[in-house]
């Protein structure tokens, strides 16, 4: 396995006492696997992901990555946030080339064959400002990409933009896994996200996994179609037990 918890666990201090906010968590991934993590706000989800990206290292139990433990960042795990976080006042390719090491071999080709990836070889010499919401995350994707990762790490990169630029970059993100191959990890709160891009779906819950799902369509996979419906009511009872399905997840 590529990535490994056992056992993990987190805790935080405030108003004077303790909150758990990971308790217990096992979870294997392996190489080149697309895995959806959703949850409400709250459940610990993107915890578990600053964890595997080493941004929090105050933790029990195990959080390995290819057997050993994770103890601080790595280039080998990109992270995307929301927020796209690209410095204002560089250009595309100069956000890009600030992230890299000064001894990276071959920079220029670097940046324009990420750059090409993303569909953004025309606005290399962009600024943010000048972009779009989804063209400034395709952005901060080549970024990630130009460090070569294995795992890239997505924190609801998507929550702030608009329903059809969503479904866009969406759709991006999966031809661009599949294109690279490496394994992504993916946290959100959208049910239809979860499974759309996800091979495996884990529903988390107060801190804990309550459920793992594999998701068993082929890809492209059709949204309206009968079997991704059935798909998402499966994930919306893991959240909302036996309460009665609104009729966009009625079978």
């Amino acid at each position: 396995m590529e990535l490994e918890m056992r056992k993990l666990g987190k805790s935080f201090q405030a108003n004077g006492r303790s909150v758990r906010a990971l308790d217990g968590i096992d979870l294997a991934i392996e190489e080149g696997e697309f895995v959806s993590i959703i949850g409400s706000s709250g459940c610990g989800k993107s915890t578990l992901l600053r964890i595997i990206g080493g941004l929090e290292t105050d933790y029990d139990g195990e959080a390995l990555f290819d057997g050993s433990h994770i103890k601080a960042p790595s280039r080998k795990r990109g992270f995307i946030f929301q927020d796209h976080r690209l410095l204002p006042w560089l250009s595309v390719e100069e956000n890009i080339r600030f992230s890299l090491p000064s001894q990276t071999q071959n920079i220029k080709e670097l940046i324009a064959d990420k750059l090409a990836i993303v569909g953004l070889s025309k606005f290399a010499k962009a600024y943010p400002r000048e972009l779009s919401g989804g063209m400034a995350q395709r952005a901060a994707i080549a970024r990630a990409l130009a460090n070569q990762p294995r795992v890239l790490l997505l924190d609801e990169p998507f929550g702030a933009l608009d329903a059809i630029t969503k479904i866009r970059m969406q759709e991006e993100t999966l031809r661009i896994w599949q294109l690279e191959k490496i394994t992504m990890i993916l946290v959100t709160h959208d049910i239809d996200e979860a499974v759309y891009l996800g091979q495996r779906v884990v529903v988390m819950s107060n801190g804990g996994i309550q459920e793992i799902r594999t998701v068993e369509l082929p890809l492209p996979r059709d949204r309206v179609s009968a079997d991704f419906t059935a798909q998402k009511s499966v994930i919306y009872k893991a959240f909302f037990g036996d309460l009665e399905l609104p009729f966009a997840y009625a079978i």
